[in-house]
């Protein structure tokens, strides 16, 4: 079995509706994922957009959301989920606005794209507080049983 991850809320490489940005309830989509390998302890989601600030001249990554030690068997998220909802053991990182939790889409300029990256991991991650992206992932190293990517568009009508 591989690994997967999708949203009623979009399909793979298709826009994300508005309300899950700025410019709606800035609310986090629905997640779901399966074929969670065997002898998984924890699951990683990370999303960002590599398309920062602009898309034809971006500089950086901007991480919107670091969940670590998920548990195994949660098999999703629930739309519009807070820290306090989460299953049980996840833990937050921080994101890009210095804050864990969603913070959802709002490109300044052009067509964005929004990557939701699951992985499976051997190990449940320890001796992180408050984690960036760039922690979260030097502690996966070498721990990695299986990744699965969602990507979602962007692009502000405003």
């Amino acid at each position: 079995m591989t690994l997967t991850l999708t949203s009623p809320a979009f399909s793979d490489g298709e826009a994300i509706p508005a309300k899950y940005t700025c410019e709606g309830d800035d609310i986090s989509p629905p997640l779901a994922w399966s074929g969670v390998p065997a002898g998984t302890q924890s699951l990683v989601l990370i999303v960002d957009d590599p398309d920062a600030p602009d898309p034809d001249k971006p500089q950086r990554v901007w991480v919107h959301w670091v969940l670590y030690n998920l548990p195994p068997d949660a098999g999703g998220l629930a739309e519009g989920i807070v820290e306090r909802d989460l299953p049980m053991g996840t833990e937050g990182g921080l994101n890009d606005w210095n804050r864990t939790g969603f913070g959802g889409p709002c490109p300044p300029i052009g067509r964005h794209r929004y990557f939701h990256k699951l992985y499976a991991l051997d190990v449940r991650l320890k001796g992180l507080a408050s984690p960036r992206k760039a922690q979260v992932e030097a502690a996966m190293e070498g721990h990695v049983l299986a990744q699965a990517t969602l990507m979602g568009t962007y692009i502000k009508a405003g």
